[in-house]
């Protein structure tokens, strides 16, 4: 049975690669880019992942990678990744196409899980608790600052000359950037909405924290800009909703941010054992916006970072691999 699914994985993931590309053309996603974090050769399945444009998913599959290349008891020969934005992810994996999605952005993704739900089950959380808004550097609200007294979002209107008329956001692909332009439209925040690549947009704040300049950004956490900027989150008048940003009129605040593992009914039943390690696999966040203030600032790649906390953390892992 394993030498079957591997075959067929195989076989699929090309196919599924041609599909996924165009998929991403056609939503604005990144371009379909395709690697091994883990050979694929030994005994085992080889696992195709989505990693997601944001370095946190590029940590979790490097650290699952470590940790099956060193389990080969696990079931898994290695896990192939495919960069792709959250709809085309989800469309592959409603598909079949695509076995593994990790740093899966909840709630922000819960109608598109919910789309795939017959073929892909939401394994676990790996880390939760993570907020995620509008922030304006701490410095231009301080007395004599362009943004001195602004607190809240409800206040923006009367900030828009100093912040450019604009809110920087991240990429055009992530489901945030929907829920921030339904919230412009529900606070009625007469802001462009500026989308570009995540990379595009930090270094548009890091220009302007150099300068001192004002600026309005979406951020999130676990992210390594906090540990290099002193940024403050804007308050909103009213906390988030389930149907907010479906049947409401967007003026919420954004849900806290959780990300979760979730596999393809096909690899829980031919991979058991690491579906069961994926039902422990949870991450420590501090630890992550350790980590990815190596990658995103140092230039650090994934693959050594992840190496190296799995070398450092063999408990945790143990964790994960216990019956």
């Amino acid at each position: 049975m394993t030498g079957s699914f591997r075959r067929r994985r195989g076989g699929a993931l090309s196919a599924a690669l041609a599909a996924t590309a165009l998929l991403a053309a056609c939503s604005g996603a990144p371009a379909d880019t395709t690697g091994d974090s883990e050979s694929s050769s030994g005994e085992g399945v080889t696992v195709s992942a989505v990693e997601f444009p944001w370095s946190a998913a590029a940590l979790t599959n490097a650290i699952l990678s470590e940790v099956v290349a060193a389990h080969p008891d696990l079931g898994v020969s290695g896990i192939e990744t495919t960069a792709l934005g959250p709809a085309p992810a989800w469309a592959g994996a409603q598909r079949g196409d695509l076995d593994l999605l990790t740093e899966v952005a909840m709630p922000n993704q819960q109608e598109l899980a919910d789309s795939a739900a017959e073929r892909v089950t939401m394994v676990h959380e790996t880390y939760g608790g993570a907020a995620q808004g509008w922030f304006v550097p701490t410095y231009a609200t301080q007395p004599g600052q362009p943004l001195e007294g602004l607190t809240s979002v409800t206040q923006l209107n009367d900030y828009a000359d100093a912040l450019g008329n604009r809110l920087v956001d991240a990429d055009p692909s992530w489901v945030t950037t929907e829920q921030n332009a339904k919230r412009l439209t529900g606070y009625g925040v007469n802001l462009e909405q500026v989308t570009a690549s995540e990379a595009a947009q930090l270094a548009e704040l890091r220009r302007a924290y150099e300068r001192q300049e004002p600026i309005l950004v979406y951020l999130y956490h676990p992210h390594w800009v906090f540990a290099e900027f002193d940024m403050t989150q804007l308050q909103e008048p009213a906390p988030f909703q389930p149907d907010c940003f479906t049947t409401g009129n967007g003026a919420c605040a954004m849900p806290d941010y959780s990300a979760w593992t979730a596999a393809s009914t096909d690899l829980q039943q031919e991979a058991p054992a690491f579906y069961a390690m994926l039902q422990r696999f949870e991450l420590p966040l501090a630890d992550i916006e350790t980590m990815l203030r190596r990658v995103d600032v140092d230039s650090e790649s994934a693959d050594t970072v992840a190496k190296e906390w799995v070398d450092a953390n063999p408990q945790v892992v143990q964790q994960w691999l216990a019956s």
